[in-house]
């Protein structure tokens, strides 16, 4: 089974300031804990490195489909950061198992 996700538009809101991105998210059910947990990348982009470099690590995530609150983690090599979460997802997330039939 391929696992939850959405490739696109999105918004890193911080107070006032609100930075148009890209992200690469995806997602599945933990069954140990319970919970759904979600993640991905935002696209690097000199508005994004502003914000991680000033501090800006709490934000608000916004895509076409909700927002959530988030933490900027993990800045990789490409300067993309982490963004993660449990619970709603900012995304369509599956809620019917294929049929194993």
């Amino acid at each position: 089974m391929d696992d939850d996700g959405y490739d696109g538009a999105a918004e890193l809101l911080d107070g006032d300031t609100a930075v148009a991105t890209r992200v690469t998210l995806r997602g599945h059910f933990d069954p140990i804990s319970g919970h759904y947990r979600w993640y991905g990348r935002v696209a690097a982009s000199p508005e994004v490195t502003a914000l991680v470099a000033a501090g800006a690590r709490r934000v608000t995530l916004r895509t076409p489909h909700g927002e959530v609150d988030t933490t900027l983690t993990d800045v990789d090599p490409w300067g993309r950061p982490r963004v993660e979460g449990f619970g709603p997802a900012p995304f369509p997330v599956l809620s019917d198992l294929p049929d194993g039939g």
